[in-house]
């Protein structure tokens, strides 16, 4: 329970489908925190929530879990000039794999959240992981990496409904949720602070000269561990020109590439460290690179532990640390996923 209104009434369904049911809030992140779901207002929700329900409600410290697989990996990411997606990391490794490690020694059968997401089973008795029935609120990316043995312990309760009938069920129950805005935001990065600021008092950020593909200087950003692929604004150059996006970077030459948007585009790209929801899957499937991307033609290989991805059409280049998910050509089955490299 994240003090959202998805998993409140998560929970709310799960009792009335007769389960016996327990809330959990994670205590992940110990820093300043006024946005995301790991502010000190979100577990109170989460627990009058649970009283609400007439529940008990458990807070588990996974807090030095989170700063090793999600909060160093963010730090070190940039200072590299990757891109990194720390609320997929938050559920490969805390959501998914200690919070349904946690479970099973205290006996549970099931983890359930309040992800837009589906879990079904085929005719010959696999487990699949689909969209959500929301396409607006559809999170099965965030969720690609689970494999069969995941996704036998997950329940998704309000996956099949759409965000209106969830909040309408939260209003009818009278549960204090019911209005709370969605979390958009990395939990640990403050409004106020933001992402300069945390990396600023982690990392020592550098200034780095910004050319064009003909290797010209064109303007200077004050920090090239902040700049990421595809990026337009605040990379130092004049208004008034054509748009020019970053379509390279080289944080230890300090070195910023801006193009074209043809020149921001190419054929195709490399992923690592695969996940499989049943196994791997090479040939014609759809890839999402973002969360609420749209979900693209490719032809998929897979080359030593790797995914190549060839688009059947030119697209933007995906920034290294990005999540590359395929998708059945249905457009609705999770076949897997990987990251994005160089």
């Amino acid at each position: 329970m994240s003090g959202g209104v998805d998993s409140s009434v998560a929970g709310a369904l799960l009792l009335d489908a007769g389960h016996d049911v327990v809330g959990v809030t994670m205590k992940l992140w110990g820093g300043d925190s006024d946005t995301g779901c790991c502010s000190v207002s979100d577990v109170d929700d989460a627990r009058r929530v649970a009283q609400q329900l007439d529940i008990d409600h458990l807070v588990f410290n996974f807090g030095d879990d989170f700063d090793r697989h999600v909060v160093a990996p963010y730090v070190r990411d940039h200072a590299a000039g990757v891109t990194p997606n720390p609320c997929i990391e938050c559920n490969r490794h805390v959501k998914f794999d200690r919070l349904l490690r946690r479970a099973d020694q205290l006996g549970f059968d099931a983890v359930a959240t309040g992800h837009h997401a589906r879990v079904a089973r085929t005719p010959a008795g696999r487990l699949v992981l689909e969209r959500g029935a929301d396409p607006a609120k559809d999170q099965s990316y965030v969720v690609h990496m689970l494999d069969q043995a995941a996704l036998a312990r997950t329940l998704f309760p309000v996956g099949s409904i759409d965000k209106a009938e969830v909040r309408r069920i939260a209003a009818e129950r009278g549960l204090r949720t019911a209005s709370k805005p969605d979390s958009q935001d990395v939990c640990f990065i403050t409004s106020q602070g933001g992402r300069e600021t945390f990396l600023g008092d982690r990392i020592t950020t550098r200034p780095a000269r910004v050319v064009d593909t003909d290797g010209r200087d064109v303007g200077e950003v004050p920090a090239v561990e902040l700049v990421t692929i595809g990026q337009r604004r605040g990379v130092g150059l004049p208004g008034g020109g054509p748009k020019r996006y970053v379509v390279d970077l080289d944080v230890a030459a300090g070195t910023v590439v801006v193009g074209s948007e043809d020149e921001l585009l190419n054929d195709g790209l490399c992923a690592t460290d695969p996940t499989w929801t049943d196994g791997p899957v090479a040939g014609d499937v759809l890839v999402q690179v973002s969360a609420h991307g749209a979900s693209l033609p490719a032809h998929v290989r897979l080359d030593a532990g790797r995914i190549v991805v060839d688009w059947a059409t030119p697209q933007r280049k995906v920034a290294p640390g990005q999540s590359v998910v395929l998708y059945d050509l249905d457009d609705r089955r999770v076949l897997g996923g990987a990251t994005a490299a160089r």
